[in-house]
């Protein structure tokens, strides 16, 4: 049933490189399309610090909290989890000669960066994404 959920999603998301190249920015597209990275350090994602949601900038889709960002020094926006634990997917990257595990977005496959397992208690993770992959959503205060 899951997997079925994710193909419906995925298909309402489905959109041709042409319409993704026209909704996303050319640094935009070249990281979440085209399996891209930011230089580090280069995005104001790695060092805030406000209280919110991050989104897939492709397709709004929550993915990390605030609550599980933390400063992992590497120069790209870290987390220790994703919002939920169907929010992203991971795939084996062997490019640029090494072998790392690469994160999507699971509703629409855009590339967000890497998970290594050299991040803090309690999950051990780091998910090691791209500015340019996010939108952010600020907790309301109200």
């Amino acid at each position: 049933m899951a997997d079925q959920m994710k193909q419906t999603a995925r298909a309402s998301q489905a959109k041709s490189d042409a319409e993704w190249r026209d909704t996303l920015t050319p640094e935009q597209y070249q990281v979440t399309r085209q399996q891209g990275t930011e230089p580090a350090f280069s995005h104001p994602y790695n060092a805030g610090k406000d209280q919110g949601v991050y989104k897939c900038v492709c397709c709004g889709t929550a993915l990390f909290g605030s609550r599980d960002k933390f400063d992992s020094g590497t120069g790209w926006p870290s987390y220790s989890a994703p919002i939920s634990p169907d929010a992203v997917e991971e795939h084996e990257d062997r490019g640029f000669f090494m072998r790392r595990t690469e994160v999507r977005c699971a509703a629409c496959e855009a590339h967000l960066g890497h998970v290594f397992p050299d991040g803090p208690a309690p999950t051990g993770l780091r998910y090691c994404i791209n500015g340019l992959a996010l939108d952010f959503e600020p907790d309301r205060v109200d």
